[in-house]
């Protein structure tokens, strides 16, 4: 058949070869030398999935897949069917495959995303039960086991006391008769026992000669004191020997009945290494899967490699692999390879159906992804000579005999790939471009794509009369005479035999002679191909040096964009460390504060001492109040509502509105559980903007003397320290009573040295209030005094200052 001519041109069986020696178990192994081609595209897209699966699977594995004790045990379930009694050993090669296969179903139930093997061994039956009888029957050595039965055990119990009888009847006479006994020992002649006796004393130990030395001078007897006993033993081993067969038969006979289960088994083994190899064997050669495309999709194959050079580089220290890169539009139906011999022509026309026929194995295709090619029904090749003298066959008779058939095929199914090697070659020239063009023509008619390798010129003017032709040539270095083996597309190759010739030296004049005969049309044909592969040449570097420059540029956004994240990472770690230190601050302040309080509330003060604790708290405030950790200029201009939500920076909290007192320019705010009553310059609006605060005017007191119309000033008032001594609480009490109240308390902290005087009234309907002024306003030892501010108790306490 084509077929298999194909793929031993191909050297198919070379890269089956290679697949083998990466699988886990026999069968996986002969099935892998052995890969036959799928016939549909669905069987090939099963087999990469699975081959993808395990391919997945293994890159996050730890361990190998566990193939171990998994035996090809097919030959030996067919024989059981067919009556066949199976030895202990075999036995043994079915209750090990039993557990390897259990073993490897567990494995595979507890791996994720693995839907395709999940489905592959559901269909597994191990039979557990079957494989603990034959364990508990034959031993590791493949023996029947004592425990196999009972009567078993009784019979080899018999023979052990039966041959320790003979051994001891055969001890005796050794001693009595030891000058007639060659050697001190007993040995066995078939199943008799039996004494080497010297020749010329045969007659002291009468029996039964079994055997002799080469010399004759020893005789192997088995005396006649124990022929008896050695016939009894023959029995008990034969009655051993059923019995041992019985238990076999016994066990064969459970195999049988589940031959068709076992096959399968063996059967799902077998995929599974298959798959096995070719994921791994697709990894070792660094592949990539394949995707089956539609005919209106370009074939995409990057940087493919020839698999089998791959190998001969890595196991065999050969040349490095030169990739071939076919890009080939939906419309083209034939490729005309041309270019000089050595060139690669043939390697590229072998490393493209290699492809194609690894992908409908289920192999990964050692290309550059994507890996993008056609499922090709067929992989026809007409590669390398077919002449023989035996059936007198000249070149071209064995390639037209190839093609042939190869377009019998073609008829039979239009989604072939051919591959023709020096198509029309082996023949007169004229005659063979013709029958050239004429094959090309014919094929791109009917076949789904045609590559080809051609000497021809003609050909290459094929691409300008049909859209279906492309040209591509294999390069080839003019200074180092050598060929680079790398594919051009788009350009046909030129002739360089008399460009060679000149380099090496042929006389010119021979030359010469030969370009008139070639003409100046051909030459001028090369110097146009000429322009365009130094075009060409041209524009690769240019690509290059952009691709250079692209991933130049990436390489400086990711750098911009690491230090710009570091940057961000920095900054937040410097502002948790600000606030960080401002809450130390804020710690630090409330103890200091505390001290201070402390301090005052011990008891009377001197004014300096006074004077020393107010300048502490003027300190403290400006030295950890968060508006001088972190000033911000607020917006005036804001007017609080009741029921607004209003900020209170120095306290970090924002609260709600309860209420309003313009005249002493405060407000209640509730924030949590808590309300207080705060300044209107001690706070401001969600959006920054700061309160409004109206001018308070200074109470006027009037003066008895020559000007009772000017109000006083009030004198420097020293620190306002309030304590036990300079406080009145007169809530709750009438103006009348409140006056005599007040009366004799500015008198008391007058005559203390107290130049204030707090005056707890409260709020309440603000009666008191205006008494305790008007008492204040005419009093003579009152100079001056105001309501107090938030934290002194706002308009529920007036602050008196004494003269």
């Amino acid at each position: 058949m084509i077929q298999d001519e194909t793929l031993d041109l191909l050297e198919w069986s070379r890269l089956c070869e290679h697949v083998s020696t990466f699988a886990a178990t026999k069968m996986g192994a002969i099935a892998a030398r052995l890969l036959s081609i799928p016939q549909t595209q669905a069987e090939s897209l099963s087999l990469l999935a699975q081959t993808q699966e395990i391919y997945t699977l293994e890159q996050t594995l730890t361990t190998e897949i566990p193939f171990g004790g998994i035996r090809d045990i097919r030959p030996i379930v067919k024989r059981a069917t067919l009556k066949g009694v199976l030895s202990g050993d075999e036995l043994l090669d079915v209750a090990s495959t039993l557990a390897g296969m259990r073993r490897l179903r567990r494995f595979i139930e507890e791996q994720e995303d693995v839907p395709i093997l999940l489905d592959l061994i559901s269909v597994i039956r191990t039979y557990p039960e079957l494989e603990q009888e034959i364990n508990h029957c034959i031993d590791e050595q493949g023996k029947v086991a004592d425990r196999a039965s009972v009567k078993l055990g009784n019979l080899r119990r018999q023979l052990k006391t039966q041959r320790d009888r003979i051994t001891q009847t055969l001890q005796n006479i050794l001693q009595r008769k030891s000058h007639a006994i060659q050697e001190n020992l007993i040995t066995q002649r078939g199943d008799r026992f039996v004494l080497p006796v010297k020749a010329n004393h045969k007659e002291i130990v009468p029996g039964i000669v079994h055997d002799s030395s080469t010399s004759g001078a020893t005789l192997y007897i088995e005396p006649h004191a124990i022929v008896s006993l050695g016939n009894d033993l023959r029995q008990l081993h034969q009655q051993e020997k059923r019995e041992e067969e019985a238990i076999c038969r016994a066990l064969t006979e459970k195999v049988a009945e589940v031959y068709e289960d076992l096959e399968t088994l063996v059967k799902i083994a077998t995929i599974l290494d298959l798959a096995t190899a070719r994921a791994r064997y697709s990894y070792w050669l660094q592949g990539n899967p394949p995707r089956f495309i539609a005919p209106e999709e370009p074939i995409t194959l990057r940087e493919l490699h020839h698999p089998l050079l791959v190998w001969q580089h890595r196991h065999e220290e050969g040349k490095a692999v030169v990739p071939v890169t076919a890009c080939i539009r939906p419309t083209i139906r034939v490729v005309a390879i041309t270019g000089p011999n050595t060139g690669g022509k043939t390697v590229t026309l072998k490393t493209i159906a290699l492809a194609a026929l690894m992908a409908k194995v289920g192999l990964f295709v050692p290309a550059r992804e994507p890996v993008e090619l056609p499922w090709f029904g067929r992989v026809l090749a007409d590669i390398g000579d077919e002449q023989s003298l035996e059936q007198s066959l000249s070149t071209f008779s064995g390639h037209i005999r190839r093609i042939c058939r190869i377009l019998d095929r073609v008829a039979a199914d239009s989604s072939a790939l051919v591959l023709l090697d020096e198509v029309g070659a082996g023949t007169d020239p004229s005659e063979g471009t013709g029958l050239a063009i004429a094959l090309l023509k014919h094929l791109a008619e009917r076949a789904q794509l045609t590559i080809a390798t051609t000497h021809f010129g003609e050909l290459k003017a094929l691409k300008y009369e049909d859209e279906r032709f492309e040209n591509a040539s294999v390069e080839f270095d003019e200074v180092s005479l050598q060929p680079t083996y790398r594919l051009l597309w788009g350009i046909p190759g030129r002739s360089n035999a008399l460009a060679i010739a000149r380099r090496l030296g042929l006389s010119p004049e021979v030359i010469e002679n030969a370009q008139e005969w070639v003409g100046t049309a051909s030459e001028d044909v090369n110097q146009a191909i000429a322009g365009l592969e130094a075009e060409r040449r041209r524009q690769e570097t240019q690509v290059k040096e952009t691709s250079s420059l692209l991933s130049e540029t990436e390489r400086l956004h990711e750098e911009v964009a690491r230090k710009a994240q570091q940057l961000k990472e920095r900054e937040q770690q410097l502002r948790q460390q600000q606030e960080i230190e401002i809450q130390k601050a804020i710690a630090e302040a409330k103890k200091e504060v505390a001290r201070a309080i402390k301090t005052l509330q011990k008891g009377t003060l001197s004014g300096q001492e006074a004077r020393q604790a107010s300048q502490d708290l003027d300190r403290i405030a400006g030295q950890y109040l968060p508006s001088k950790v972190n000033p911000r200029k607020p917006k005036p201009g804001y007017q609080p509502k009741i029921g607004e939500k209003v900020r209170i920076p120095s306290l970090g909290q924002t609260g709600e509105v309860l209420h309003i007192e313009e005249e002493a320019a405060q407000l209640t705010v509730r924030f949590g559980l808590m309300k207080m009553t705060v300044g209107l310059a001690e706070i401001e609006s969600l959006d920054g903007k700061k309160a409004e605060v109206p001018q308070k005017e200074p109470s006027k007191k009037t003066i008895t003397g020559k000007d009772k119309t000017q109000p006083s000033l009030p004198k420097a008032k020293l620190p306002a320290i309030q304590t036990a001594r300079n406080t009145l609480d007169i809530r709750g009490m009438r103006v009348v009573t409140a006056e005599s109240e007040l009366e004799q308390g500015i008198a008391k902290a007058y005559n203390a040295n107290c130049s204030t005087v707090w005056i707890i009234h409260g709020k309440g309907t603000g009666k008191l209030r205006e008494g305790v002024h008007h008492f204040l306003s005419n009093h003579p030892q009152v100079e001056n005094f105001e309501l107090g501010d938030r934290q002194n108790g706002g308009t529920g306490v007036t602050i008196a200052y004494l003269t």
